[in-house]
């Protein structure tokens, strides 16, 4: 694919994804919740440039940087969404302000990791964005399915980091 094709593609599941958590919805324990990741992660590594040939040393300490950075942004957004049970078992989830903190300070780092490789000349292919954003859904659908396995039905939202505000039980209808 080309780069803007996989600028398309990025923001299209930034935007999907983070209008969705945003919303109270239910969270399905028999859902593939490593499927879109997986997808993201085939097609970041199929594109040749993930990678600056003349610059590999710089390139793969940036995008180890911007691994990192995915999998951090993916475990705060994890921990700071408050999930709970009703009575008949279901589990609900929604993403908090904290939330909102975690993804601003994600995207000022990896745009502070952009800006440093372009002053050191390294070319940086929109595939370890991508990388990224999947490493990101991973560690977030994964220790979310992790945390709602402890939910006892009916005791009302585990607490969610930086969630000091009144919790109320209204679900939101689409």
């Amino acid at each position: 694919m080309s780069g803007l094709v996989n600028a398309l593609a990025i923001a299209a599941v930034v935007v999907l994804v983070v209008v969705r958590q945003f919303r109270t919805q239910q969270m399905g324990t028999g859902r593939r919740w490593w499927l879109v990741p997986a997808v993201l992660a085939v097609v970041a590594l199929r594109e040749p440039g993930i990678v600056d040939a003349r610059h590999r040393t710089g390139s793969v300490l940036l995008l180890g940087a911007e691994l990192l950075i995915g999998l951090a942004t993916g475990a705060g957004w994890a921990w700071t969404t408050r999930i709970w049970a009703e009575p008949d078992g279901t589990v609900w989830s929604r993403s908090t302000k904290a939330s909102v903190t975690v993804w601003i300070v994600g995207i000022a780092l990896r745009v502070g990791l952009f800006g440093l490789g372009t002053a050191i000349g390294v070319h940086q292919d929109s595939s370890a964005l991508l990388l990224a954003l999947a490493g990101t859904l991973l560690v977030r659908s994964g220790i979310l399915l992790w945390r709602s396995r402890s939910i006892a039905p009916g005791t009302g939202p585990t607490p969610a980091y930086g969630d000091s505000t009144a919790w109320s039980a209204r679900k939101e209808r689409v």
